[in-house]
């Protein structure tokens, strides 16, 4: 089955609900995973430690705030998984997405490297050793669609839950 990330617009009131309350978090989180159109939401598959070391060149942590896109926000609530659902503040949000819009997809595909990934012991480097310019193509696919995940919610002012599962 392997860990997956995903990325959930909330508002600002929900950012400071769920702070407050972690347990609506988990009822929220379940709700939008128990429906059949959940909004403001992208997927991005496995591919989310490739995407953040690409971003980052670091297996965790790095420079911010490119360093929140994928592995930040502060902790909430129990374990989901891979640890708990982190929220990122909308001021957060505003500045990843500034940070992802100066890295368009040439920039993001010329720091694929598989090597480094595999030495840096990257979920999915073996695939991307083994498969190469398609697994970058998976890659550069899920990280289009974080970018567009951020503009979006940063345009409408929006915090974002980030939960691996």
């Amino acid at each position: 089955m392997g860990l997956a990330a995903c990325f959930i617009a909330i508002d600002k009131n929900a950012v400071d609900t769920f702070f407050a309350n972690p347990d609506s978090l988990e009822e929220f989180l379940s709700e939008q995973f128990e429906s059949e159109e959940p909004t403001n939401i992208v997927d991005v598959d496995k591919s989310w430690h490739c995407i953040h070391f690409m971003l980052t060149g670091q297996a965790e942590g790095g420079e911010e705030p490119l360093a929140w896109a994928v592995l930040g926000g502060e902790e909430t609530g129990d374990d989901a998984g891979h640890g708990p659902a982190r929220i990122l503040r909308p001021d957060q949000v505003k500045s990843v997405s500034a940070a992802l819009a100066s890295i368009d997809k040439t920039e993001f595909s010329s720091r694929y490297d598989p090597a480094a990934m595999k030495a840096a012991d990257i979920y999915l480097s073996d695939m991307c050793v083994r498969d190469g310019e398609e697994a970058l193509e998976y890659i550069v696919e899920n990280y289009l669609g974080l970018t567009d995940f951020y503009r979006d919610a940063a345009e409408r002012g929006d915090g974002a839950v980030l939960l691996i599962c």
